[in-house]
């Protein structure tokens, strides 16, 4: 039975929880959060500090689930304490954070997942299928909007004035282009407004868009907004478009084919949730196969280098946003051993059956 730490007991957090629960292979040994213990602990022994957790729980992994911002110490502690984990998207928010982190991980020789779900979405896994296959011949260009309604950053997250769209929702859509582009980013260019959130007394960006171009030459277009109208049915709007030399697709990706006409008009999504007592969707998916992975004692490619190319992209991003200017991401640092530096590419078919997209 393997023993799992969870730091950061809000939503992401509660459904890890839940996935470990539910496996005949793992349980939840100790819950540690800053704030006061949730009712969903239960018995769950909790700790207001993640260093009374690792000090004082005899663990095999540790799922980190803090804010955005909020990754760097326990990334490292982990880190030292020799622990394989699952860090949540983004990897981190800052070069110096990122690099601190990568630093740990790597003297410490600990395996790293970046929560990426979409490595385990269904409709993006066949889309990537179809990329491999060459059923759509060479990337030209991508498009992706993801989404959510004011409901996310006015009401659900606490910390969103110390966030934005960038950080909230593009780490996806950064990931998928360049997963799907097989290719790295080499420059940015960021456009965005705000003004509505702020007047409702978040701070922060309303929506972003943004333009990046890869070394293989083909290009990709990102959409996120923060301020989709309540009316919009299901908090979350994901599309996606990719054009190759031979081929296209599109894709809802929230679209399951589900709609209900009752009082209003909702959206709902067949993989989410539980069905037939067992929970199910992407996110559910990326924690089973870290557990497995746990079990097995045999990892995938290592999460680092890509957690650390999409903070990279998102930190221009930022920089694009602020000083109206293109912006080429920073380079990955020298010391990152070869094994690591290499083991992300997004080719290999094992990265969705193993730990770390």
């Amino acid at each position: 039975m393997k023993r799992i730490g969870i730091i950061g007991a809000g939503i992401r957090g509660r459904l890890f929880a839940e996935v470990v629960r539910a496996s005949p292979h793992a349980m939840v040994a100790g819950v540690a959060d800053p704030h006061v213990r949730p009712e969903w602990i239960g018995e769950t022994p909790f700790y207001n500090d993640h260093t009374q957790l690792l000090r004082q729980s005899a663990l095999d992994g540790v799922v980190v689930a803090t804010p955005d911002y909020a990754h760097r110490d326990p990334v490292i502690a982990v880190a030292n304490a020799g622990l394989p984990m699952l860090v949540e998207k983004p990897f981190a928010t800052t070069t110096q954070d990122s690099e601190a982190m990568a630093e740990a991980i790597v003297r410490n020789a600990v395996p790293v997942t970046v929560g990426f779900e979409n490595r385990w979405n269904p409709h993006l896994v066949r889309i990537r299928e179809a990329i491999d296959a060459g059923e759509l011949g060479r990337p030209v260009w991508q498009q992706a909007e993801l989404s959510n309604t004011q409901y996310v950053p006015l009401e659900m997250l606490s910390w969103a004035g110390r966030s934005s769209p960038v950080w909230f929702l593009m780490p996806h859509t950064v990931d998928l282009v360049t997963w799907f582009a097989r290719s790295s980013v080499t420059s940015v260019r960021a456009v965005g407004s705000r003004g509505i959130l702020r007047a409702q007394g978040t701070d922060t960006w309303d929506a972003v868009q943004a333009l990046l171009t890869f070394e293989n030459g083909s290009s990709a277009t990102l959409t996120s907004s923060w301020v989709l109208p309540a009316s919009t049915p299901g908090m979350v709007e994901f599309t996606y478009a990719f054009n190759g030399a031979t081929g296209a697709v599109r894709a809802d990706v929230i679209d399951q084919g589900l709609t209900v006409l009752a009082d209003e008009l909702r959206r709902q999504a067949p993989l989410g949730g539980p069905v037939g007592g067992q929970l199910v969707g992407a996110p559910v998916w990326m924690m089973q196969s870290f557990l497995d992975s746990l079990v097995r004692g045999a990892f995938g490619a290592s999460g680092l280098r890509t957690g650390m190319a999409v903070t990279a992209t998102l930190v221009a991003v930022e920089e694009s946003l602020n000083t109206g200017m293109t912006v080429v991401p920073s380079k990955l640092p020298g010391w990152l051993p070869d094994a690591v530096a290499t083991a992300d590419d997004p080719g290999e078919a094992g990265e969705r059956s193993a730990t770390a997209p």
